[in-house]
Order: C-alpha cells, then sequence, then structure tokens
C-alpha cells in the first residue's frame, strides 16, 4: 500500500511539473525527471520519433548522464532500424488492438516476462554506459506512436522488472497527456499573438515585447529600444479598385518584405499592428543600424508591383527624444516620425530627435491632443 501510495504521489507530481512549464524544454525536463524519480532510475531520455527522417531524436537527458550526452543534445538521434520493437512491436501490437506497453532491457539480455522487444542496440548502450538495466516505454499522440521514454539503473542497482514496466506505461501516459496540453496552450499563444493574414506578431505581441524592453531600458539605459513604424501607401485605393483578396497579397508581400529587413537585426520582432499598419521593434542594435533597415524597408516597400510605396518612421532610445519612461512615449515618437513621412511622401524614414533641439516630431508627440492625419484627425495609438 505504502508503494502505491508512493506511485501516486509520483504521477501527481510529474503531472504537476509538466503543468507548470513555460518552455517545451522546460516540458521535457520536467517528464523525463519525474520519470526518473518515479521509477527510482539513475538517468532518463525523452525522445521524439521524427517520421520523416525515420530517427528517434532525443529532446533531453536528466540525470548521471555518461560521455557525450548533454542535457539538450543539438543533434542525438538513432535510426529507428535500429530499434526494430518501435516499428515493430508498437505499429503490430497496436494493429491488433493492443495497448503500447512498456518492456524491459537488461545487460544479460532478454529477461522472461518483461522484455518485449528485444534490441541488442540497447543491450550494448547499456553496457557502454555503466548501465543495468532500462525500461522502455512509447508515448503516444491521437493513437500513433509520438516517441517513447527511457528510464536507466546503474550496474550496482537492482534491475526493473514486469511491475516497473506497467508503471513506465502509466508515466507515459501521463507524460504523452502533459505534452499534448502543452502544444494546445502553445497553439493557443501562438495565435494570441499571431496576426492571421502575414503570420507576422500582432499588437499584443509587440506591446509585450515593448513593456520588457523599455523595462530592461530604464534599467540598463545603455540598451536601445528602436522601434519603426509603418504605413503601407495606397492599400485602400488597390482594395477599391481590384479588390480585398489583391489587397491582402499586397500586405502579405510587404509582411514578407519586412521580414526580411527584420532579419537583419539580431532579435528584432517585426509585426502588423492592424489595417496597413506595421512596426519593427529593436533591442540592442543601434539608432543607426536601425535608420540603415528602415531606409533599406523603404526602398524595397517601393518596388512592391502593388501600392504606392511605405511611409516609416523611427524613434529610438539611442537618439535625442528625451527620457523614455513608458511604452506608449516610443510609441508617440515612432507614430509621429510615421506621420511626417507621410505628409511629406518621403521616400526614407523620417526619424524622432534628428532635427535639432526644436524637433517638430518629438513636438507632435509630446502634444496632448489628437495628431492629425491625412483626411483625418485621430489620437496616437493609446495604451
Amino acid at each position: 500500500m505504502a508503494e502505491e501510495e508512493a506511485r501516486l504521489r509520483a504521477v501527481v507530481s510529474l503531472a504537476q511539473a509538466m503543468a507548470a512549464a513555460h518552455t517545451p524544454r522546460e516540458s521535457w525536463r520536467a517528464a523525463a525527471q519525474g520519470a526518473q524519480r518515479a521509477l527510482g532510475g539513475s538517468f532518463a531520455a525523452l525522445s521524439v520519433w521524427e517520421r520523416h527522417r525515420g530517427r528517434l531524436r532525443v529532446l533531453v537527458n536528466v540525470g548521471e548522464r555518461a560521455a557525450g550526452e548533454e542535457e539538450f543534445p543539438e543533434d542525438e538521434t538513432y535510426p529507428v532500424n535500429q530499434f526494430p520493437e518501435i516499428a515493430e512491436f508498437l505499429h503490430e501490437k497496436w494493429a491488433g488492438g493492443g495497448e503500447p506497453d512498456a518492456w524491459v532491457e537488461t545487460v544479460r539480455g532478454p529477461s522472461d516476462g518483461t522484455t518485449a522487444g528485444y534490441c541488442h542496440q540497447r543491450v550494448a548502450a547499456l553496457r557502454r554506459r555503466g548501465r543495468g538495466s532500462c525500461v522502455v516505454a512509447p508515448i503516444v499522440q491521437h493513437g500513433r506512436a509520438w516517441g517513447e521514454l527511457y528510464v536507466a539503473r546503474a550496474l550496482d542497482t537492482p534491475e526493473f522488472g514486469r511491475p516497473d514496466a506497467d508503471f513506465a506505461t502509466v508515466l507515459a501516459s501521463v507524460i504523452a497527456a502533459g505534452i499534448a496540453q502543452f502544444e494546445r496552450l502553445e497553439e493557443a499563444r501562438r495565435l494570441a499573438y499571431t496576426d492571421a493574414l502575414t503570420g507576422l506578431a500582432n499588437r499584443r505581441a509587440v506591446d509585450a515585447r515593448l513593456d520588457e524592453a523599455i523595462e530592461r531600458h530604464r534599467a540598463e539605459p545603455d540598451v536601445v529600444v528602436s522601434l519603426v513604424v509603418c504605413d503601407l501607401n495606397g492599400l485602400k485605393k488597390v482594395n477599391d479598385t481590384r479588390g480585398h483578396a489583391v489587397g491582402d497579397r499586397l500586405l502579405e508581400r510587404f509582411g514578407s518584405v519586412l521580414s526580411l529587413c527584420g532579419a537583419m537585426l539580431p532579435g528584432a520582432l517585426v509585426a502588423r499592428l492592424g489595417g496597413d499598419e506595421f512596426c519593427l521593434l529593436s533591442t540592442g542594435p543601434s539608432a543607426d543600424e536601425v535608420v540603415r533597415v528602415a531606409d533599406e524597408l523603404c526602398v524595397r516597400g517601393a518596388e512592391l508591383e502593388l501600392g504606392e510605396g511605405v511611409a516609416c518612421g523611427v524613434a529610438s532610445t539611442g537618439d535625442p527624444i528625451g527620457p523614455v519612461r513608458s511604452a506608449r512615449r516610443l510609441f508617440r515618437l515612432a507614430d509621429a516620425a510615421q506621420y511626417r513621412a507621410k505628409a511629406a511622401r518621403s521616400a526614407k524614414p523620417v526619424v524622432a530627435g534628428r532635427e535639432g533641439p526644436d524637433d517638430p516630431v518629438v513636438r507632435l508627440a509630446d502634444e496632448p491632443g489628437p495628431a492629425p492625419r491625412e483626411g483625418e484627425r485621430r489620437r496616437f495609438r493609446g495604451r
């Protein structure tokens, strides 16, 4: 009874650790560590079956790692044909209505009643790494093999047995549920922070990243934060004369141009704010580097076969724009610069703070009232 209670607590602990993970790596580590502890292993690994490559790829190694075993390996993979039990045991057993049971391998080879699929490669690996036995549990997603859980014990410890394999099957099911839940949450997060048409980040993602960047700048004033706000000229005309499908194509193409230019700045975030407005957020590169990229963006935007080019405004803490204590102020400055570029039909970006001590862009951004637009009046994007 005490052992059953301990194993129940181990299952609950594993599920809770996976639920608390914020990144895929944290989720993988939590799964492997939880299984290692639950089974009393010295080492554990989580692997995914890459069908398109015909290989098992190790996602994480935890516990007492042998030489060459990294916690998060870049490319530790094994051809599936080295592990016939994966293709044969998994598919054949399930096709007959069976369940994906775990099995045990030992340095002595097959062990009656505990080994479902004898594999010379695994036995050789156990001997090479100083381990006495391992239990392998298939991880199943949507009725198909997703990967495997592998837990090993050292040579001088008791070998795994059939009860351990049965428990590993339960743990693999919990891990499968945790992975599925995490993937659903990741997809929800991706959709929440992604513009559906262009695939770029959306306004929500920009707000979150810009808040973080400004907080970092306030703590480390030498860290430069720059924002490029772009307005795609002529979109309404394209929509009115050629239809919204063509207008959407223009938005997608400009999104690709923006993404290409954003790649010139390490770690930059490119986004569609909505309608015909886009932005590029950079943390780290100098203001001059960002202006050069904005200039390239104007050139490439003008070369698009549709539309009438792009109006770009730049605001950077690396320029004399006064203290930037909030994300809203940087947004207002970049927006004011973009308005000036659009009003002047400028083929180059307008940069806040570069027109002397009485810079009209800075004055416009600091005005408390609405900011004018061509043919309209609207407030800067509020927070």
